[in-house]
C-alpha cells in the first residue's frame, strides 16, 4: 500500500533532515541538541548476524547508543572539553541522506523519515577514510513551529564497526 505524502511536507522535512547533517558535520553539537526533544531516545542497536529467515539480526539487549536528552546532552558536554581523547583532534564527517521517505503517523504533528545513510568520517592526518552505512529511522514531531527530534534509530548494515571509535552523532 503507497501513501501519497504532500510533495511539500517531503521537501520540509528532507530540508530538515540536511539542516540537521550540516549541523552535525560543521561540529554544531550544542545547535543540534536544540532540534532535539526533551524526551528523544536515540537508539543505535548492535547487529549480528544471523542465518537467512531468523530475522535481521539486531540485539533487544545491546546498543552501541541508547540514549536519552540527558545522556546525548552529557555527550556533547564531555565533547567540549580537554579530556574527549576519542575526537580529538576532532572527526571530519559528512553525513550523506539519501531515498529519504516520509511515512504519515497516527499523529497529526509527526511523522516518521526513514533514509539511508552513509558517514564518511577522516581523523587526522589519516588516508584511509571510514564509513558507516545505515538506514535511520527519525520520529518528527511539530514543536513551537518547528520540528523536532523524537526518535532516531538507526539500523548499521555492519555487524562489525568499520572504525576505531564510535564517538560521534549518526
Amino acid at each position: 500500500m503507497t501513501v501519497t505524502i504532500d510533495q511539500s511536507l517531503h521537501f520540509e522535512i528532507s530540508q530538515w533532515l540536511f539542516a540537521e547533517a550540516e549541523l552535525l558535520d560543521h561540529g554544531r553539537l550544542r545547535d543540534w541538541l536544540a532540534l532535539v526533544s526533551p524526551s528523544v531516545r536515540y537508539l543505535v542497536p548492535v547487529r549480528v548476524t544471523k542465518p537467512s529467515g531468523q530475522g535481521e539480526g539486531f540485539q533487544d539487549s545491546a546498543a552501541h547508543f541508547d540514549d536519552n536528552y540527558f545522556l546525548l546532552e552529557q555527550r556533547i558536554r564531555r565533547l567540549e572539553t580537554d579530556f574527549a581523547w576519542a575526537e580529538d583532534p576532532p572527526s571530519r564527517t559528512r553525513h550523506i541522506l539519501t531515498n529519504i521517505r516520509i511515512r504519515p503517523t497516527e499523529q497529526d504533528d509527526e511523522v516518521l523519515a526513514v533514509s539511508n545513510l552513509l558517514l564518511h568520517r577522516t581523523r587526522g592526518d589519516i588516508a584511509q577514510p571510514e564509513q558507516l552505512v545505515g538506514e535511520r529511522h527519525d520520529r518528527l514531531v511539530r514543536s513551537d513551529g518547528g520540528w523536532k527530534l523524537a526518535a532516531r534509530t538507526v539500523y548499521l548494515d555492519h555487524s562489525t564497526l568499520p572504525m576505531q571509535n564510535l564517538a560521534i552523532l549518526l
